[in-house]
């Protein structure tokens, strides 16, 4: 498997993460009688901060997946993985670091620091857009 490949199927990997706790989480607030089965909202609006915090680190990877997972899949699908290697475990990690920010706070701090991940996301994105289209 190519570390294209790789760091695709990590932040899959890093999504279900995310998904399956949240999941954890409001199954036990189900069987605790805290919440309704039918007591969610999407975005766990109606639930704690950090729960509404999970919900939306688990949005911004669905958001990414389209166009940093489709420029991956691009570029492994084409033959070109060659050129998304070298920093596809840098924008796997820049997401993962985007996400563990977000859900352990919302400071001035933290919400600087997980866009300066995202930039990194976004910077990658854009290098690897243009190298695919000149190939």
């Amino acid at each position: 498997m190519t570390p294209t490949l790789a760091a695709l199927t990590g932040f899959i990997a890093w999504m279900l993460l995310l998904l399956v706790v949240m999941e954890a989480i409001r199954s036990k607030m189900v069987v605790a009688k805290e919440v309704p089965a039918n007591g969610f909202r999407p975005d766990n609006a109606n639930l704690s901060p950090f729960m509404q915090r999970l919900a939306r680190a688990h949005a911004n990877c669905l958001e990414g997946l389209p166009v940093f997972g489709g420029l991956m899949l691009v570029a492994a699908v084409s033959g070109n993985a060659a050129l998304t290697d070298p920093l596809a475990f840098v924008l796997l990690g820049a997401r993962i670091v985007q996400s563990s920010i977000h859900l352990a706070s919302l400071s001035p701090t933290a919400v600087t620091l997980r866009f300066s991940a995202f930039a990194v996301q976004m910077g990658i994105g854009v290098y690897w857009a243009f190298l695919l289209l000149s190939v």
